[in-house]
């Protein structure tokens, strides 16, 4: 008999939340009375012989087969969203599954190379492995509702100038019953394998960012100049990832802080307080003339390098002068952090 693998929720960081305690069953299942479903049907409408019936369409309510659970068998837990963890990545639902579309090939190895991974370690189990495709093994998922087991075809797509990944659930079995997967159901279990692939994908690019952000420190040179639109941004001569691991600390010193941000966006909110005089003499250069306020920096991938705007809580974007002397300071506080790291 071939193993069923059990993936935890939380070894792969998906945390969801339930509004009752209990078992799968418990939080998947209303507690309230149901005894509309005892509801008497609707009878035909009885008028009087000589009277003219009048039916307003406002409250007419459409007749239609409805299909789908009822009572008890309505699933209250919330649908899992794919996360939004690879950059620029289109997320595509159907009957069959899910596809995870990227803007490039480089982008779409990347993907497959996690998905490879996952294989090899184990973490996936493979019934049949080929370049292009990965029919996994039987998988319970831990503390969901684990009555059923299924197997995915995930597969690496490429059509012209189309790049995604494919994860579509093959097939599923009951434990001790005959009865199938709902369609909803289906599309929860294809959303689990995706936020396995997508998660674990997150964790190694930033890994790797933070070897690199090591690496080059003391070497990501600012200069002012202009986006591919032509509008003022700062270019900082460096991979994206590795700009996006080391903004938090190039910014403190300058007084902002970062309150959230979304790597797939390029988002950085943050709340600025100007820092006194003592700290741009130790930076060795003038003041950023910034109100107190919150800013959102605003990161682009140019490939090698990465551009850096900012916008003011309403959306509109610094000024020029402000992005021109932002762009030595951040360089002067880049170097301060190299010298403290060095020491």
């Amino acid at each position: 008999m071939k193993p069923v693998f059990k993936l935890g929720l939380c070894a792969i960081m998906v945390t969801g939340l339930v509004a009752c305690s209990g078992g799968a069953e418990q939080r998947r299942q209303a507690k309230d009375d149901f005894s509309y479903l005892q509801t008497t049907p609707l009878s035909q409408w009885q008028t009087l012989p000589d009277q003219a019936p009048y039916f307003s369409t406002n409250y007419q309510i459409p007749e239609q087969d409805f299909k789908g659970e009822i009572g008890k068998n309505v699933d209250i837990r919330p649908p899992r969203q794919v996360l939004d963890l690879v950059p620029g990545a289109r997320i595509e639902r159907d009957s069959r599954g899910i596809t995870v579309a990227v803007a490039n090939e480089q982008q779409l190895t990347q993907l497959w190379e996690t998905v490879e991974r996952l294989a090899n370690d184990k973490t996936i189990p493979v019934e049949t492995q080929a370049a292009d495709q990965i029919d996994t093994g039987w998988i319970a998922w831990e503390k969901e509702d684990s009555a059923h087991q299924a197997r995915f075809r995930l597969s690496r797509l490429e059509q012209g100038r189309r790049f995604a990944l494919g994860v579509n659930m093959i097939d599923s079995r009951a434990k001790a019953s005959d009865e199938p997967l709902t369609p909803a159901e289906q599309e929860r279990y294809n959303t689990l394998m995706t936020n396995l692939i997508t998660v674990s994908h997150d964790a190694a690019l930033r890994a790797e960012a933070r070897r690199l952000a090591a690496q080059r420190q003391s070497d990501i040179p600012m200069s002012f100049g202009t986006d591919r639109s032509g509008l003022p941004v700062i270019i900082a001569r460096a991979p994206y990832d590795v700009v996006w691991e080391k903004l938090p600390e190039m910014i403190k010193p300058l007084g902002f802080t970062v309150e959230s941000r979304n790597q797939s966006q390029g988002t950085v909110k943050t709340r600025h307080v100007a820092p006194n005089d003592e700290r741009w003499q130790a930076l060795g250069v003038e003041p950023i003339s910034l109100p107190d306020n919150s800013y959102t920096l605003l990161l682009g991938d140019l490939g090698n390098r990465t551009s850096i705007n900012v916008t003011d809580s309403d959306g509109k974007p610094v000024k020029k002068a402000t992005l021109e002397a932002l762009s030595p300071a951040l360089k002067a506080a880049i170097a301060q952090l190299s010298q403290a790291t060095s020491q």
